[in-house]
């Protein structure tokens, strides 16, 4: 067997890959590492609404309790929950059980920290070796050393009240449409929302455990978008299926990713004086048009590899206060430890509240310049031999000599497939399509 965890957390699907054994594994040992064997921990779990969620919660939670560990229990509540709640509850860690914004069948188990943070590789590698190498724990606890479970009903109210307290004032006089994925949300973003004063649409609030992101939410904000425009509200929020990412719909049905909601914030954030170093983190991935509109404003962009904890990672080491992604992953360090959407919604709001401009004009900020991503198919064992091979290398920097500064070539290779991606920026679209194309011919020859 390979290695169990990827980028974020413990992924595959239900009963097939990420089976209930492995589901009480990953409790008995990452309740153990996590926690040293410390005697009286604490663990919170929480799930989204996949029918399978019941199924591993209750293998996960069997595991922990049988670690010595005691469990609170939060039932469906958004992944940027569960920090606010270790903290709340003065817990060791906290386990959240989804897939976030994937289909139905899969789902996935993700450790926290007690202080809220993903876990690092070595605890992870740690954990992975009790399974991968059939160890078993030194003490097996029994009798009055095994631990117990406590139900809490009111966990939606403890996080909605973190993320309200985020903001001074209210929200009132703003209409919003909320695509919740059939998911995480489907409660607490409306009960946040009206408790801050808007007036709220809800769609896709209806979970049956098989309609998770099933053609809603942020992998298809479509529906969104011709809600927010036939019902004449001031934006929409979709959220993916464990809250911890939102797009955005401005009044005109138009989307807004997550590099222009960081543009905006980060804007609003910098000349409140409140955007640390003048610093916005993002990935490499974030449009030519977005590190533009950092510029002209006088703030400065720090990239970072594809995923969220490289993006953290970045911010925690530079001691900056806003990062995320284009997917609508962002972070507001200041408020909580990892991407949340009902974070996010709230800020950006907050932001029109105060400037009292509307959603479109404060897209306006950043023009998105047209892009395009092609795969070229390449064995695994040669996708990162791009870099070293001098063919490949002098034609990415013909093209780049072509667009001059406006625009942008990168290259990089899957992380789980055997594809090396091209993705080039520009203004001019059928170009862009000729030179992606050409790029994707010359490394599926030379590479293959």
């Amino acid at each position: 067997m390979g290695k169990l965890f990827g980028t974020d957390g413990v992924r595959g699907v239900a009963n097939e890959e990420l089976t209930n054994k492995l589901a009480y594994q990953l409790g008995r040992f990452g309740a153990h590492v996590i926690t040293k064997g410390k005697k009286g921990s604490t663990i919170v779990i929480g799930k989204d609404t996949r029918v399978s969620g019941d199924m591993l919660e209750s293998a996960l939670l069997s595991g922990i309790l049988s670690a010595g560990c005691d469990v609170v229990k939060v039932g469906v509540i958004p992944t940027p929950a569960i920090p606010k709640l270790i903290k709340h509850f003065n817990a060791d860690a906290g386990v959240m059980i989804s897939a976030s914004h994937n289909p139905v069948e899969f789902n996935g188990i993700k450790f926290f920290n007690s202080e809220g943070y993903k876990l690092t590789d070595a605890i992870e590698a740690e954990i992975e070796d009790y399974i991968l190498n059939d160890k078993d724990l030194a003490h097996n606890p029994s009798g009055t050393e095994i631990g117990r479970k406590t139900e809490v009903f009111r966990a939606m109210e403890i996080y909605a009240e973190e993320v309200m307290g985020t903001i001074s004032g209210d929200l009132s006089g703003l209409k919003v449409a909320l695509d919740a994925a059939n998911g995480s949300a489907y409660e607490v973003a409306k009960y946040a929302l009206e408790k801050l004063g808007a007036e709220t649409f809800v769609i896709n609030n209806a979970p049956d455990g098989f309609n998770i992101n099933d053609n809603c939410g942020s992998t298809h904000p479509e529906g969104l978008c011709a809600y927010v425009k036939a019902h004449e509200v001031d934006l929409g929020l979709a959220f993916d299926g464990d809250a911890d990412r939102v797009l955005a719909v401005d009044e005109n049905g138009i989307l807004v990713d997550g590099d222009k909601i960081m543009a905006i914030c980060g804007k609003f954030l910098a000349d409140q004086g409140k955007l640390n170093h003048r610093t916005v983190v993002s990935t490499v991935m974030s449009n030519l048009g977005f590190d533009i509109a950092l510029k002209e404003n006088d703030i400065q962009a720090v990239k970072t590899k594809v995923g969220d904890r490289y993006v953290l990672e970045a911010m925690k080491e530079g001691h900056f206060v806003l990062g995320g992604e284009q997917s609508g992953h962002i972070i507001f360090l200041d408020y909580n430890t990892t991407g949340d959407g009902l974070l996010t919604g709230v800020q950006l709001m907050h932001v029109m509240k105060q400037t009292g401009n509307a959603l479109s004009a404060l897209a306006g900020i950043m023009d998105t310049y047209p892009q395009v991503l092609l795969n070229a198919k390449v064995a695994n064992d040669k996708k990162h031999a791009y870099l070293e091979n001098e063919t490949i290398k002098q034609a990415i920097a013909d093209v780049e000599y072509v667009y001059n500064g406006q625009g942008r070539v990168l290259i990089r290779p899957s992380g789980t497939e055997p594809l090396v991606r091209v993705m080039i920026e520009g203004k001019d679209q059928s170009q862009l399509q000729q030179h992606a194309e050409q790029l994707v011919i010359l490394i599926e020859k030379e590479l293959g």
